[in-house]
């Protein structure tokens, strides 16, 4: 029953994927060639979604950059940078700085198409002058281990940057500014997009000082000494700079989901949709999550329960794993064995956190197996090594990178006993 139940998890995946790559979502929204049209964009979909445009708008020019890996072959006279992710270095930098300086300059005449997508905002990195590249480093990997939300992170890198919180499209002012963008964030908030680099920006150098105490985090002299100065706000809802700057969100986690519970009823199951903005602990929601499976496997129910969102980690062990992958471990301690309850979870861009993996499955027999092999699940949990874990078990997600990205994708099945697959 499991292996059939490991294959069906995966389908579920994929079709989840399919229904938001850029080939999918992108051609109706793009626009016909005005003037001269730049391209700029960031993401882990940025290849992919330029490559599009490229075939669309064939006299485009410009450039994007992506996560190192998540190219691709051809993207016309669009110039593809990769750069890393999520703690930016110098390509990454060096790419937003011409970025700024290809939409400076243009006429009223011209646009601008701003591609983005999850992972936008490590990737467009543009320290402001007063801060250094080992600044920006220190304090977003900080974050990182934090277990603050996607939205306080990018709180703060916009505090910090030449390019996020509207600065983008200031910069672009008077020609007009079209951004599409893949949503990677719960509420599909166009601000948190990469950081909201063509929109206005409503939190303020005190929201970003108020998350760094929240979380205990001493930044860098020099970036304390920004914050507090305060000098130049982001541009906020008003400017006349952004007035010509138009936000379109062209895939979300809601169409992944809404794709794979077609699917899971399809091979017989009732679906049950959580939401695409579940936040928090990761291992907290598995908690949650195993709770509502035993209680349908309790009612005899055949349930797909699908979420989606984004999950945090707090990183106190030296263990390695991801969001998905620690959802996963947690899922399968809180089940404990149940019998007929299977699940995935897993990153849409096929990137677990930092790791090679998209996510983990978790199977009846997972801690079965695991201590068998003198693994010791709790202790893995507790040192945040779900990676380690689940490799050890051959039960990671491996897709490679999928070139797009509404953040997690998890679902549990819940079959019981001698009711099917």
């Amino acid at each position: 029953m499991s292996e059939a139940h490991r294959a069906l998890l995966r389908q579920l995946f994929d079709v989840a994927v399919a229904a938001v790559v850029p080939a999918v979502c992108l051609p109706d929204h793009l626009p016909a060639a005005a003037g001269r049209t730049v391209v700029v964009g960031a993401g882990k979909a940025a290849a992919a979604m330029a490559a599009v445009t490229a075939e669309q708008l064939p006299t485009a020019e410009g450039l994007v950059v992506t996560r190192y890996g998540h190219g691709v072959d051809s993207t016309g006279s669009i110039e593809v940078v990769e750069a890393a992710h999520p703690v930016p270095d110098a390509a990454g930098r060096q790419a937003a700085a011409r970025m700024l300086d290809m939409v400076r300059g243009l006429k009223f005449d011209d646009q601008v198409i701003c591609l983005l997508s999850g992972g936008g905002s490590a990737l467009l990195v543009a320290p402001v002058a007063a801060l250094t590249l080992k600044d920006k480093q220190a304090v977003t990997g900080a974050l990182l281990r934090s277990g603050a939300s996607i939205g306080e992170i990018n709180c703060v890198r916009k505090h910090l940057s030449a390019i996020k919180g509207g600065r983008l499209a200031a910069a672009a002012h008077p020609a007009a500014v079209l951004t599409l963008a893949i949503s990677d964030v719960a509420g599909d908030d166009p601000a948190v997009i990469a950081s909201g680099p063509t929109v206005a920006d409503p939190t303020t150098f005190a929201e970003a000082r108020a998350v760094l105490r929240k979380y205990a985090i001493e930044p860098p002299a020099t970036i304390a000494a920004h914050l507090a100065a305060a000098a130049e706000e982001t541009p906020k809802a008003g400017d006349p700079r952004l007035a010509r700057a138009e936000t379109v969100i062209v895939a979300r986690a809601g169409s992944a989901l809404a794709a794979a519970a077609r699917w899971a009823e399809e091979a017989g199951y009732q679906a049950r949709l959580l939401g695409d903005e579940i936040e928090g602990d990761s291992a907290t929601v598995a908690r949650q999550h195993a709770r509502l499976a035993l209680e349908a496997r309790e009612a005899g129910q055949r349930l797909a329960i699908l979420s989606g969102g984004e999950t945090t980690v707090t990183v106190r062990g030296s263990g390695r794993g991801g969001p998905n992958a620690e959802y996963a471990l947690a899922l399968a301690l809180a089940l404990d064995g149940a019998a007929g309850i299977t699940a995935l979870a897993a990153d849409s861009d096929g990137i677990d956190g930092s790791e090679d993996n998209a996510g983990a499955i978790c199977l009846p027999d997972t801690l079965a197996r695991a201590r068998a092999a003198g693994l010791d699940p709790q202790g893995h949990l507790a040192d945040n090594d779900s990676y380690g874990f689940f490799a050890a078990l051959g039960d990671l997600v491996m897709s490679g990178p999928t070139r797009t990205n509404v953040n997690d994708f998890r679902v549990i099945l819940v079959a019981p006993e001698g009711r099917g697959r």
